[in-house]
């Protein structure tokens, strides 16, 4: 069993599941919708560029790239195969790295489709408020660019949840809880401590979907420290690093014959 047929295997197994499908064109439909219904409200002068518009979908489009990572990472446990996964694949590690190539293949295509449909949908809006994409300037092609860079991420980030935690519902909970509630919280109560614990969460990586300004902005109004595209790019791939490594502890030393009959 080399890495090549491990990887083809589970790369067949994403595409033959009805769900990874859905799950795209959901996220698709989903990042588009929200484009569409905040162009609704643009104006002309009111310091919204056509790239942030276009990328402001990503508040839905980062939930539907959890859910297809967390479907790969809990595969086998919920379908039962787990004991013959590893039995054909003993080493174990390689079936963890076949799933991160896969999931990164489907998350940048879904993410690649949900640009272009942002850009379709609010083509209009954009003509009529004088907000064109400036594609010839690298400042409009960095969030397109962190757009699918973050989709990405937070669908490692869900394969990692699940391969850890092997039970979809816990992962699911876990990943909105740390992307989405927690950073909320915080960012309801304003102060050093919790813009310096906001700056470590996974969410900061959304600075990578802002144009300078706005993250000019972000950083003035920021208590917590400076980190800028950079810096929150590092903080979200550090995130990456560490939930995978730790699932692929779990997976290297644990018991997944009992995983597959729980």
């Amino acid at each position: 069993m080399t890495f090549a047929r491990v990887v083809a295997a589970e790369g067949t197994r994403l595409a033959s599941v009805r769900s990874t499908g859905w799950t795209a064109l959901a996220t698709v439909a989903a990042a588009a919708s929200v484009a569409l219904g905040l162009g609704l409200f643009v104006q002309t002068g009111d310091g919204t560029s056509g790239t942030a518009l276009v990328v402001s979908g990503a508040v839905v489009a980062q939930l539907g790239a959890l859910v297809l990572g967390v479907l790969v990472g809990t595969a086998d446990y919920t379908w039962g195969t787990a004991t013959t996964t590893y039995t054909a694949v003993p080493r174990r590690l390689p079936v963890l790295a076949a799933q991160a190539l896969v999931v990164v293949a489907a998350a940048l295509v879904t993410a690649m489709l949900a640009l272009a449909a942002s850009i379709l949908v609010t083509a209009a809006q954009r003509d009529t408020a004088g907000l064109p994409l400036a594609l010839a300037e690298a400042s409009s092609w960095r969030p397109l660019a962190g757009f699918a860079v973050y989709i990405v991420c937070v669908a490692l980030l869900g394969l990692g949840a699940g391969s850890l935690l092997r039970h979809p519902a816990a992962a699911l909970v876990s990943g909105i809880g740390l992307l989405l509630v927690l950073d909320s919280a915080l960012a309801a109560n304003p102060g050093r401590i919790c813009d310096t614990v906001r700056s470590l969460l996974p969410g900061v990586g959304t600075r990578l979907l802002q144009d300078d300004a706005q993250v000019a902005a972000t950083e003035a109004a920021n208590l917590g420290p400076t980190l800028g595209v950079g810096g929150a790019a590092l903080v979200l791939l550090g995130w990456v690093v560490v939930v995978l490594l730790a699932a692929a502890v779990r997976l290297r030393h644990s018991d997944v014959t009992m995983a597959a009959r729980q």
